[in-house]
């Protein structure tokens, strides 16, 4: 199963930057263009370079003979995404210029699905999905912990379909311990806001030392708060909370890591 990961979109003077506006547009809407690319920032990281399979489904439209289409939907809180860009690259750099080469655009309906058409057979080195009018967007990964994105191979005169796309935001609110505060390790509380319709929360405890293990990675907590009950050794960490619905779908991830210094 691929997971999706987020980056952002950054302006650069050394690329062209396609700039996403929420226009109201059908799925099947097809913008292609050889020139246009994003420069991207990003703060999580996957390994593999495997090729997605393409899964099966209905055809919305068959393609023209000696082009493929590709075809998928974008989901929010386990419930279609309207209007959401998705975009088909031919090449992908995740830290430099980010969608590049060749690149077709269509926008989900009101069901969430989305249709690109006419695509030439290749295989390409990214499927982006906007989150909603924000400045980042997430494509999929496979394997762990590395960096590179999925592949698509599009073969002509037929569909490939694929994976659900799960957006999630990142605006969920950090309380405490905020940016650049200095604690305590004893009887150290972390705070963040409650999350709309989230089940549960995942947080995160790196230690900026390598050398020193995190005792926190992706606990689970059902509350919007946690004591910490381990120790932290002295020395600075960044931390992150996620927020999840009752379907284990993302939702939400604090805007970045948070760090603070344990004295």
């Amino acid at each position: 199963m691929a997971n999706w990961l987020r980056a952002r979109m950054r302006f650069s003077e050394s690329f062209a930057v396609a700039v996403l506006a929420v226009a109201l547009t059908s799925c099947s809407g097809l913008n292609k263009s050889n020139t246009n690319s994003e420069s991207s920032g990003s703060r999580t990281s996957s390994n593999s370079n495997a090729t997605q399979p393409s899964e099966a489904g209905v055809e919305k439209a068959k393609p023209a003979p000696g082009t493929g289409n590709v075809q998928g939907k974008v989901l929010f809180n386990s419930k279609p995404a309207e209007n959401i860009q998705v975009k088909l690259c031919e090449t992908f750099s995740r830290f430099l210029s980010g969608c590049g080469g060749q690149i077709y655009t269509a926008r989900t309906d009101k069901d969430g699905e989305y249709l690109i058409t006419n695509v030439a057979p290749k295989t390409y080195e990214a499927l982006t999905a906007q989150v909603f009018d924000t400045d980042s967007y997430i494509f999929a990964t496979s394997g762990l912990a590395g960096i590179s994105a999925t592949k698509y191979d599009v073969v002509a005169d037929k569909t490939f379909f694929v994976n659900p796309i799960n957006l999630f935001k990142s605006d969920l609110k950090i309380i405490n311990p905020k940016a650049n505060a200095k604690v305590n390790a004893e009887g150290l509380e972390l705070k963040w806001d409650a999350y709309p319709d989230a089940a549960y929360y995942k947080f995160t405890i790196h230690a900026e030392d390598a050398s020193t293990t995190s005792p926190y990675i992706n606990e689970r907590v059902e509350a919007t708060s946690f004591v910490l009950d381990k120790p932290l050794q002295k020395g600075a960490y960044r931390w992150q909370v996620d927020a999840f619905n009752k379907d284990d779908k993302k939702l939400s991830e604090s805007p970045d890591d948070i760090k603070f210094t344990v004295n």
